[in-house]
């Protein structure tokens, strides 16, 4: 099974999830501009099987900050590269609620198939941790005093997006 990334951090963290060995293959596959995840993962998914014409999973997280209406979402990356995540907790003001949306898509040149997870959160007032990568220091999921980068791998990996999402995608590969 190849997973299209060139994170060798998510590629880890599927493995851990899934608990199988994936083929981590790197792909130049247009990015479309669109803060849907699951619109992204459709395109991906598509462009990558047929670049390989083997089964393929691919992965976007967005994360949407309530009060931009949904902003950054899928185009979170870009956002990384202008003003940088660190500065998110400084631009905000008032409600600072968010959401991070992870979907995973799995697709065999016949079927395609999207499985989402999704956490509630906040923006604190800066970053917090060492750990993780992307916005995990700008990320404090609901019922949690931690961000995401504060937290060991073990203890995010529980509560986080991407397992609920890798969770119904393990099932889905178990009953195929």
């Amino acid at each position: 099974m190849y997973f299209v990334t060139s994170n060798k951090n998510k590629l880890r963290e599927f493995e851990e999830i899934l608990e199988i060995k994936l083929e981590q293959i790197e792909l130049d596959l247009d990015e479309i501009q669109e803060i849907d995840v699951k619109k992204v993962i459709e395109h991906k998914a598509s462009e990558a099987y047929a670049k390989i014409q083997k089964p393929v999973i691919v992965e976007d997280t967005g994360l949407y900050i309530e009060s931009w209406k949904g902003f950054p979402g899928a185009l979170a990356k870009w956002v990384d590269k202008t003003i940088g995540f660190k500065n998110i907790p400084h631009l905000l003001k008032g409600d600072r609620r968010a959401r991070a949306e992870t979907a995973v898509g799995y697709y065999d040149g016949k079927e395609f198939r999207s499985f989402r997870g999704k956490i509630e959160g906040s923006i604190p007032t800066k970053p917090r941790g060492e750990t993780g990568f992307g916005w995990d220091t700008i990320f404090v999921p609901e019922g949690h005093e931690k961000t995401f980068a504060e937290m060991d791998a073990e203890e995010k990996n529980k509560i986080s997006m991407r397992r609920s999402a890798l969770e119904k995608l393990k099932l889905f590969l178990h009953d195929k």
